[in-house]
């Protein structure tokens, strides 16, 4: 049974063994527990960031990173998820290791069902008594594991989100995720569905700005055949396949005007018409958008419907840029190096006083993706355990030469700040130009040096 009469428990199994996983989800699904697998610690920890999860059943022994160690990573990174370890080499000392670093159960194999779901039920349980104690007191919500959705870090900022979801998550309200580029914005969105009543449905997340005008109508709405040209047969939109569910568009604001209009309709009576079909039909739709740019400049630049905004800005949840988290640099530092030092198949790396000194006052323009990117690159790339700052790139670093920037030109000053914020998103060009406040024409033609 569920945890403490709570919404269906979500259960992450990790084994390397497919039949074990095979034999724990039947069982686990068979109680009626919502059961997501893993075959390892580096899958396990991709699960982790993009969905919530109440348990983490985990082997003891797998290759190259062992349970211990992903069990130390929940205790240590979300604080509303507990940890249950089985393992086919009963010991003394594997258990009390396990029970130090955070396991909140310790399974010997072979066990029966029965044993299974006691110990399934105990760890849940001693997790809702913890969230009903922290409700009481002003805590997230009873029933919602706000860090297990991947938004690390427990700076104020960050904890007025996670209020804020738990709120929207309550809800059926369309909510409107506001914040820089790179910031978290999906994962917010992912987190009040999955913490919501619709979590067992689909979420379906739509980036309106990478779909083609002349496509965007039958993609959001879908068309029925012969409705033109290369329709050669009916196919369902993204608001026919999220029936039931929850749907996301990001980038809301690259939606021009005429599809604009349409999505005002849905919204407002709640139903869809196909391209080519008369007829609407009903749908139950929830619908959660997200934007980078700043709507209500929008509207009073007659770029955005003011109707269509007020519709989406039901509720807002706004996602702080990462300069403003403090030390949650640090922390999200410490996760990455975890995360893809395991997918680099090499020890977490280990950061000196001062590199953590710099990261943590750098200012971040691609915020939490640029980190993140950094730190997979430093997995990679660096031969040494413990970073530097020599390891660091050089835009992050103190340069005497930076001193004779007075002797240099507008054109060479924007030239080289250009090339660091290239440098910081891994060369991605649009992330760039959005960061520089530029379209991507402007940013090429400034690389060219032709203005």
């Amino acid at each position: 049974m569920a945890s403490g009469g709570e919404k269906r428990a979500c259960i992450l199994v990790v084994d390397d063994s497919a039949e074990t996983l095979e034999i724990l989800q039947r069982n686990l699904s068979g109680r009626s527990y919502r059961v997501l697998t893993a075959t390892g610690v580096a899958e396990a920890l991709r699960v982790l960031e993009s969905s919530p999860v109440d348990l983490v059943v985990t082997d003891c022994k797998m290759p190259k990173v062992s349970g211990i160690d992903l069990v130390r990573h929940v205790a240590e990174n979300l604080r509303d998820t507990e940890v249950m370890m089985i393992t086919g080499y009963p010991s003394v000392p594997n258990a009390v290791e396990a029970m130090k670093v955070g396991a909140e159960e310790y399974l010997a194999k072979p066990f029966t069902d029965g044993e299974l779901f006691e110990a399934v039920e105990r760890a849940l349980g001693k997790l809702h008594r913890r969230r009903t104690a922290r409700g009481a007191t002003g805590g997230p919500a009873v029933g919602f594991a706000v860090p297990a959705a991947g938004l690390i870090g427990d700076s104020k900022a960050m904890r007025d989100v996670h209020r804020a979801i738990a709120k929207a998550a309550r809800s059926s309200a369309t909510v409107l995720v506001t914040g820089e580029s790179g910031t978290g914005k999906e994962l917010v969105a992912r987190a009040i569905h999955y913490g919501g009543a619709r979590a067992a449905a689909p979420l379906l997340p739509v980036h309106c700005g990478g779909i083609p005008e002349t496509l965007i109508e039958s993609e959001l709405f879908g068309h029925v055949k012969g409705a033109f040209t290369g329709a050669t047969d009916s196919r369902a939109g993204f608001f026919q396949t999220a029936d039931g569910g929850t749907l996301f568009l990001d980038e809301i604001s690259e939606v021009s005007l005429p599809t604009q209009v349409k999505l005002l309709r849905v919204l407002q009576e709640h139903e869809v018409s196909m391209v080519g079909m008369a007829r609407p039909r009903k749908i139950d739709v929830r619908i959660l958008a997200a934007t980078n740019k700043d709507l209500e400049q929008r509207v009073r630049q007659g770029t955005f419907r003011e109707d269509l905004f007020f519709r989406l800005n039901v509720l807002t949840i706004e996602v702080p840029p990462l300069r403003s988290r403090g030390d949650d640099v640090l922390t999200l530092v410490r996760h990455f190096a975890v995360r893809h030092s395991v997918e680099a198949g090499r020890a977490p790396l280990s950061f000196t006083d001062d590199a953590l000194r710099v990261l943590r006052h750098y200012p971040w323009p691609g915020n939490v993706r640029e980190l993140e990117n950094l730190v997979q690159r430093l997995s990679v790339m660096t031969d040494a355990e413990v970073v530097g700052v020599p390891d660091l790139p050089s835009h992050m670093r103190f340069s005497a030469a930076s001193g004779t920037c007075e002797q240099r030109t507008l054109a060479e000053v924007e030239a080289e700040h250009i090339r660091n914020v290239l440098a910081g998103v891994g060369g991605n060009k649009t992330r760039a130009a959005e960061i520089l406040g530029i379209d991507r024409k402007t940013l090429r033609e400034k690389l060219q040096g032709r203005r």
